[in-house]
C-alpha cells in the first residue's frame, strides 16, 4: 500500500498551473517539524517534501496561505524524469 499522512505546513507554492487536459495542478513544498521517539531516545525531526495535487484540490489548495498547517492525504510517486519521489495531495484538512 503507498498511502502517505502528512501533518505540515506550506513552505512555498508556485501558481495553480493547467494540464494540457486542462486540469488544474500546483506544485508546493512542505515543511514538517516534530518529535518523535526512535530506539528508546526521543529526536526533533525535520523534513521538506516536494509536493503536487491536481482538480479541485490543487484550486483549494492554491488559496491557503503560506506558513499555514493542515494535515495531508496522499501518495508516494516519482517523476518519469526525476530521481526523488513526490507526494501527491489527493486530500487535506485542518
Amino acid at each position: 500500500m503507498n498511502q502517505l499522512v502528512l501533518s505540515a505546513r506550506i513552505a512555498q507554492a508556485g501558481a495553480v498551473r493547467y494540464t494540457p487536459a486542462g486540469v488544474p495542478a500546483l506544485d508546493f513544498q512542505l515543511e514538517h517539524e516534530s518529535e518523535i521517539t526512535e530506539a528508546g531516545q526521543a529526536r526533533q525531526v525535520k523534513v521538506a517534501v516536494k509536493a503536487v495535487t491536481f482538480g479541485a484540490v490543487a484550486e483549494t489548495l492554491g488559496r491557503q496561505p503560506i506558513g499555514s498547517s493542515w494535515n495531508f492525504t496522499g501518495f508516494l510517486a516519482t517523476p518519469r524524469n526525476g530521481k526523488h519521489a513526490v507526494f501527491h495531495i489527493q486530500s487535506f484538512s485542518a
